[in-house]
């Protein structure tokens, strides 16, 4: 069994009304127009409208773009507001910077999910889709290890076989979608589904899949997907 991990007492002492009027004040350090008068300074110096990437790196900006975005909500509200036009286009030199720096961030390749939960700091996923294709490629292009094609369902098929393991049988579907939710380097259950073309029936085509590569590392698995005794996870 893993052993929880204690939190610092400093952190299991912090008030959260306390922490709420503190975050507070920081946001009510600038005001709307102070923001705005930044963006437009920054966009005199540079001579267009600043990305986000660009404003950061502006040494003469006191304000840092997730101040921006905490007040006006996007990147492009702000610049709106400030009589800035949004720019209509982002490089793909722009959308990889982006995807690295939100990957350094998480420490792992960005998912699906990351995109849009960071939403006003990243591009939307469609513009992802359209400039590259996949978030496959333009993860691979960003230089992050993602599996694509054959790769892909191999990748798959060795976590399941990890994955069985850890739980004494072979995964049923939503035991898989568990999992990924405490390790978003897994594969969705659907992405898993449809890579596995064998209709009807795909999920328990990929646990044949998991079997086979069980066996082949000489893992015995009964008729009912269960692992010996000895492989099973203590109850």
């Amino acid at each position: 069994m893993a052993r929880q991990r204690r939190r610092h007492p400093a952190l299991e002492s912090i008030d959260e009304h306390a922490l709420a009027e503190f975050r507070a004040g920081l946001r009510r350090r600038y005001t709307d127009e102070e923001i705005l008068e930044e963006l437009r300074a920054s966009a005199a110096r540079l001579g267009r409208s600043p990305t986000m990437r660009e404003f950061a790196a502006d040494a003469e900006a006191s304000v840092h773009p997730q101040t921006v975005i905490e007040h006006f909500g996007t990147w492009n509200a702000a610049k709106r507001a400030a009589g800035l036009r949004p720019r209509r286009f982002i490089s793909r030199e722009e959308l990889v910077a982006q995807l690295r720096e939100l990957g350094e961030e998480l420490g792992r390749p960005p998912t699906v999910r990351d995109i849009e939960e960071h939403r006003g700091r990243m591009a939307s996923k469609s513009l992802i889709w359209h400039t590259f294709g996949s978030l496959a490629a333009a993860l691979k292009e960003a230089g992050f290890d993602v599996p694509v094609g054959e790769e892909r369902l191999e990748r798959a098929i060795a976590d399941g076989a990890v994955l069985a393991r850890e739980l004494g049988h072979l995964p049923k579907m939503a035991e898989w979608k568990d999992a990924r939710a405490r390790d978003a380097t897994l594969l969705s259950e659907w992405q898993v589904y449809r890579m596995v073309d064998v209709q009807p029936g795909a999920w328990s085509a990929f646990q044949f899949l998991v079997r086979e590569r069980l066996r082949e590392e000489g893992v015995r698995v009964g008729p009912d997907g269960t692992l010996p005794a000895d492989l099973r996870p203590e109850r």
